[in-house]
């Protein structure tokens, strides 16, 4: 499925050290790993979502100016990651079933759902998902654990019911098992499918 609707990019993408008009009581800026670096002033709240910049940032005095290279983390993805953490710092996500038992999009909020399935997921096309592994890999990098579950679970979501050659075509991964390799390793690991 597909949703219409207009998600709130972060407006905080400010110029590269031009920091003049940053409260630096309230907000510290995240740096990108761009060979031109895109920066943005986060509220320091909701860039505690991050377990590792909320370790950073312990170390730090009230209202000290911050910046922290995101050495991981790309600035188009970067938006996407400051867009989650400013909703949910003040409204926190409901956990997600593991193991997943249905589709994700039953088990999330609406905001969750237009996140994942507008630019994550483009327009809700499962092969569209390049951005999607991007944010994946910066969530667990910055250890953002309510994002790493709602991403997770999306992927999840997504090769549910699917063959393995289903999922290798829809993640462009290539089969390097011989076919008796393939046997093996379905014959040993039967019990997974009776289960």
């Amino acid at each position: 499925f597909f949703f219409v609707l207009f998600i709130r990019m972060p407006d905080t993408e400010i110029e590269t050290g031009k920091w003049d008009n940053i409260d630096w009581s309230t907000h510290i800026v995240l740096q990108s790993n761009d060979t031109k670096p895109v920066e943005y002033a986060v509220h320091r709240e909701a860039a505690k979502m991050s377990g590792l910049i909320k370790d950073m940032l312990e170390d730090q005095e009230h209202a000290e100016q911050t910046m922290i290279p995101l050495p991981n983390v790309s600035g188009k993805t970067m938006k996407y990651v400051i867009q989650y953490m400013e909703y949910h710092w003040c409204n926190k996500a409901e956990p997600i079933e593991k193991p997943l038992k249905g589709k994700v999009e039953d088990v999330i909020c609406d905001w969750d759902k237009k996140f994942l399935y507008t630019d994550l997921i483009k327009e809700g096309d499962e092969k569209q998902h390049e951005l999607l592994i991007d944010c994946i890999m910066a969530a667990n990098f910055l250890n953002i654990k309510d994002m790493l579950d709602l991403t997770c679970a999306a992927v999840a979501s997504m090769i549910k019911g699917k063959t393995p050659e289903q999922i290798r075509a829809l993640f462009n991964i290539e089969n390097d098992f011989t076919p008796e390799e393939e046997e093996k390793i379905r014959e040993e690991n039967r019990w997974c499918e009776e289960a």
